[in-house]
């Protein structure tokens, strides 16, 4: 019998830190490209930090290979957090990390006393891991964007008739 190539992944989710900064960099501009820091999301990411306490990393075998990051926002009168960017190295697509790293952050969006995680990303990715779309142009951005990709998870029960204004950074 032929012996047989057996690959070993050993995924880990970590909460981010600082010593993340660099490979999370290299992550996005793989994903997005020069022209992420032009969009909308990114404008709003400009006016502050994100919360790292519910930011995370995924690490196969010691390696960071995603990430997502989550930014504390005021939408209309909903205080919530904004999900991105998430991210997979192309070596690690289609497996089922940025899933998980989704389903974490929202999690612990919820647990820190968020109203609701918004996003700017495809429907038909995002609406079918529990995103709705928001009100046609209910929110301005401090940019462009196309109104028809703006999502939300509420996470309480009041949410869509709030989120109408501006979305901005909260402290």
């Amino acid at each position: 019998m032929a012996p047989q190539l057996l690959l070993k992944h050993d995924l880990v989710y970590l909460t981010e830190d600082p010593s993340h900064d660099e490979i999370i960099e290299i992550i996005n501009a793989e994903a997005f490209g020069p022209g992420r820091h032009a969009r909308a999301a990114a404008r709003i990411r400009e006016q502050g930090p994100h919360d790292r306490s519910i930011s995370f990393v995924c690490a196969d075998d010691g390696e960071t290979i995603a990430s997502v990051r989550m930014t504390p926002v005021i939408a209309g009168s909903v205080k919530g957090h904004m999900l991105g960017p998430l991210a997979v190295r192309p070596s690690h697509k289609n497996r089922g990390i940025g899933r998980e790293l989704l389903r974490i952050a929202i999690e612990a969006a919820r647990r820190k006393g968020s109203e609701a995680v918004v996003l700017v990303g495809d429907p038909p990715y995002y609406c079918p891991l529990g995103f709705e779309k928001v009100s046609y142009n209910a929110l301005a951005f401090p940019g462009p964007v196309d109104p028809g990709r703006v999502l939300v998870v509420p996470l309480v029960d009041d949410v869509h008739p709030r989120l109408a204004g501006v979305i901005a950074w909260r402290p």
